[in-house]
């Protein structure tokens, strides 16, 4: 009969580790931020326009006390205009900066980013000596029967503790090194008294001859992790254009909007004074009341343009906000200045030398060229798993005196080993497959490199068009503002004279006000066009704070 009880402190070492995770965790935090950020800063360079400062440390306060504030409220909002009054006045630029600092797609793609780093700093870590140790520790008893006395016991208490500590180091070109030290310990506390250690040190050595010579496979996963965070770079860089040009859109259309019910409002100052005047002369009998009806008609459905022009401006602007990573309640309304500012810079270039200039500077381009080359660097990686295995391994140890209590491993007590491990391969079937999707794999992107060519000569010719139209619609917007001026202007004497239809009225009125609002959307598309299509030529500089530079080296005319 024999029993056996065991007691560990395993319960102490996981309260002492629970405890130490609030003193750690700020550290680790830290030693990852540090690693990303090197890495990061390591490849910028390699990336035209990347953000140099990179971080994705936010704080959460929204400062606008710096910008001016509104104290003059404008009369064509109606009563939504005494809103305005002590709100925040946002320059194009303030909205970037803004926008940049607070944006919650823009934080969500600078936290893409950064764990595209984090997972480089993993595979770069796996090709440095990797330590590990390991411990236990524990109390022993055990009751044995007496030969003598067959109904006495003898207990035999003991301390007994192992521990090892070991290296894994995979060296490029070389080999993968193990090392590992282990030590066992036994101390009886009643019985025998003495003290037993014992301790060994051992090293393997395995290179790869044939198959997966020099690790084919963990270098193509630390080549590839290096090279995903280059295209994560350069998919930031694009999307940090994308994104300025996207705000700038957008602060444009608020002003257009803006812009609309200004000239709403006038419009419906305009269809007041008609309306009065052909009420004045209908009490005269000077004109029918067909007309008198008309102007009272178009008088209402000035108010019901201009109210509805009123709400979608609130609506855009509230919008906006939001795009930007304001609150919807946040009093900010944007300068009107910066739609007076706009004029037309048409670049003087050629479709052809936009495309050529496109495919040698767009970034996902390449990205595109790149792949290309991933996907035939892993076609030879699983070409490489077809053959037979034939590993150089080799082994070491050095062991302790097992006739001394204590003794740590000596040299005289070695033991090793070297040879070859070969594995004829029988049966490739899932290699085969491997390798035959790697061929696809590689055949696909070379489509892919070919149809995104295509893909973009078609963005930059159409983008090229889409320029040049809105310069010819602005220039005909011109001519139609001139125009229904002209056409205003003589039905107002007409009407005075008593000689002008209600009808002619209310068409001339309607047609300035389309005519303006052309205009100014004209003005607006251009304006984001000549942007999009420096950006889809991969020629778009952006500044830290989201602000773009104009392209110095094109005409303008």
């Amino acid at each position: 009969m024999k029993w056996t009880a065991q007691c560990s402190g395993s319960g102490l070492l996981l309260a002492m580790a629970i405890a130490m995770v609030g003193c750690t965790s700020a550290h680790y935090r830290n030693s990852a931020d540090r690693a990303v950020y090197g890495v990061i800063q390591q490849k910028t360079p390699a990336v035209k326009n990347m953000d140099a400062a990179f971080t994705i440390e936010q704080t959460n306060a929204i400062e606008l006390e710096s910008f001016p504030v509104i104290t003059n409220v404008v009369d064509y909002l109606g009563p939504d205009g005494e809103a305005e009054r002590g709100a925040r006045v946002l320059r194009l630029e303030d909205a970037l900066a803004t926008a940049v600092r607070h944006s919650r797609s823009y934080q969500s793609r600078k936290e893409q980013l950064y764990l595209s780093a984090l997972s480089l700093t993993l595979a770069r870590h796996q090709f440095t000596p990797l330590f590990s140790s390991s411990g236990r520790g524990a109390y022993n008893a055990t009751a044995t029967e007496t030969p003598a006395l067959s109904d006495h016991f003898m207990e035999d208490r003991s301390v007994s503790a192992n521990g090892s500590v070991g290296e894994n180091w995979l060296i490029r070109d070389m080999g993968r090194i193990t090392t590992a030290f282990t030590a066992d310990f036994l101390r009886f506390v009643s019985g025998d008294p003495r003290l037993a250690t014992s301790s060994q040190l051992s090293a393997a050595f395995v290179r790869p001859l044939w198959r997966d010579a020099g690790f084919k496979q963990d270098m193509e996963h630390l080549t590839q992790a290096e090279r995903s965070l280059l295209y994560a770079l350069r998919d930031f860089t694009q999307f940090r254009k994308d994104f300025s040009v996207g705000i700038a859109s957008a602060y444009y259309n608020v002003l257009g909007n803006r812009d609309a019910v200004h000239n709403s409002f006038l419009n419906l100052q305009s269809s007041h004074r008609n309306a009065d005047r052909t009420r004045a002369l209908a009490q005269e009998g000077r004109v029918a009341g067909t007309d008198l009806g008309r102007q009272e008609q178009q008088e209402l459905t000035a108010e019901s343009a201009w109210i509805n022009a009123v709400v979608n401006y609130k609506q855009s602007l509230d919008n906006f906000k939001i795009q930007l990573g304001l609150k919807v309640d946040a009093s900010v309304v944007l300068d009107d200045k910066e739609l007076e500012a706009l004029q037309i810079h048409h670049p003087d270039l050629s479709a052809n030398n936009s495309v050529q200039l496109a495919l040698a500077s767009r970034l996902n381009f390449m990205t595109i060229k790149d792949q290309l080359e991933d996907a035939e660097r892993q076609v030879k990686v699983a070409e490489s798993f077809l053959k037979p295995q034939v590993d150089l391994v080799a082994n070491a140890s050095l062991a302790s005196n097992p006739a001394r209590n204590f003794s740590l491993p000596e040299p005289s007590r070695y033991a090793w080993d070297a040879g070859l491990n070969v594995d004829p391969g029988l049966d490739r079937t899932s290699e085969r497959n491997s390798y035959r999707a790697a061929i696809i794999a590689r055949n696909q992107a070379a489509r892919t490199l070919e149809e995104q060519e295509d893909q973009i000569q078609l963005q930059v010719r159409d983008s090229w068009r889409t320029l040049d139209q809105a310069k010819r619609n602005y220039e005909i917007s011109e001519i139609g503002v001139r125009l229904a001026e002209r056409r205003v202007e003589e039905q107002g004497l007409l009407a005075e004279w008593g000689r002008s239809k209600a009808q002619d009225q209310v068409d001339a009125q309607n047609a300035l006000i389309d005519s303006k609002n052309q205009r100014t959307q004209a003005l607006v598309t251009h304006t984001i066009a000549r942007l999009q299509f420096w950006n889809n030529m991969g020629i778009l500089y952006i500044k830290d704070n989201g602000q773009w530079e104009e392209v110095a080296n094109a005409k303008t005319k």
